[in-house]
């Protein structure tokens, strides 16, 4: 008897350093991932797709009062699906428009995304054949718009949702923080205002999964979210987003958002309508926290569309 309990001592003792040994390995690996690069990927050259002629900078759409003024509904979309902007919501209204009038979706080949957090490219797509055209793109991915311009005809609408940078970072954090290694450092209650107070301790730029907590919509985009504020290149990404999308949506003002983007897809009001996917509690973000978060982390992007978007409104 008492041999046995030796033997079950010794496998238990195996199974618990086996474990521990594994866990190592698995924590070694996430530092050892190379970090990824702001430069684009390389991809393949392929013949782009018949209905999709050249990559060129997108028509300004003529936005539209509803189907009863005479214009036609628009089928062909590509919808930007950025992070933690109730973009899940806008996903669900065109997955629901697209089921209605049989619309073609390229969709990830395998997984629930186009293989974030490489850039999107076509050879992504679930049975992806040179020459395919798709209606409708909408899963998370991060852009590269000359893989996507080839995928949709050439008058497709190009779409995408941003949000507060304050608010985003809090959401941001409280969600993605655990899969960023530097952030399992920190052990009071409120982790975010730790973080804040030195995020030069908790924040490596170059380390795994940093792009979660600095611009992540400026990642998202394909773009460096790593690039100083004052560069030059920051105000020319943001015109080239207004340049590329005929349409920006805002989470905070997202159902005046979806009235725009009715009239911009002369849809009805009905295809519009919606129920609230993924949605946190509202946390409220106080002024001196919105400011405390914007300058060790530089976040720059949706600020510059405000203005745009509430002109629109007028």
């Amino acid at each position: 008897m008492p041999l046995q309990k030796k033997r079950w001592e010794s496998m238990a003792k195996g199974l618990v350093l086996g474990a521990l040994f594994t866990s190592f390995l698995l924590l070694l690996y996430s530092y050892a991932v190379p970090p990824l690069q702001a430069s684009l990927a390389t991809t393949s050259p392929e013949t782009a797709a018949p209905c999709s002629p050249a990559p060129v900078e997108p028509q300004a759409a003529t936005p539209a009062n509803g189907s009863a003024g005479g214009c036609q509904p628009r089928r062909d979309i590509v919808f930007m699906k950025t992070h933690k902007t109730a973009s899940s919501t806008l996903l669900n209204i065109l997955f629901r428009f697209g089921q209605k009038h049989g619309l073609k979706f390229a969709f990830p080949n395998g997984r629930n995304d186009f293989d974030y957090p490489a850039f999107f490219a076509r050879s992504l797509v679930q049975d992806y054949q040179p020459g395919a055209c798709f209606n409708i793109i909408c899963n998370h991915m991060r852009f590269h718009y000359d893989e996507v311009r080839g995928l949709v005809p050439p008058n497709a609408t190009f779409i995408t949702v941003l949000r507060d940078p304050a608010r985003l970072f809090e959401s941001s954090f409280h969600y993605f923080g655990p899969v960023v290694p530097l952030t399992w450092k920190l052990s009071g209650r409120d982790k975010l205002a730790e973080f804040l107070q030195d995020p030069g301790r908790y924040y490596d730029p170059n380390g795994y999964n940093a792009h979660y907590l600095r611009n992540l919509l400026f990642f998202d985009l394909g773009y460096d979210s790593g690039l100083d504020p004052g560069s030059p290149r920051v105000e020319e990404h943001i015109l080239e987003v207004e340049r590329r999308f005929h349409l920006v949506l805002l989470q905070e003002y997202f159902d005046e958002s979806l009235v725009l983007l009715k009239d911009l897809l002369c849809w009805e009001l009905e295809d519009v309508l919606y129920f609230k996917l993924n949605a946190r509690r509202d946390s409220a973000v106080p002024r001196s926290l919105g400011q405390a978060i914007k300058l060790p982390l530089a976040l720059f992007l949706p600020v510059s569309f405000d203005h745009l978007f509430l002109g629109s409104k007028e």
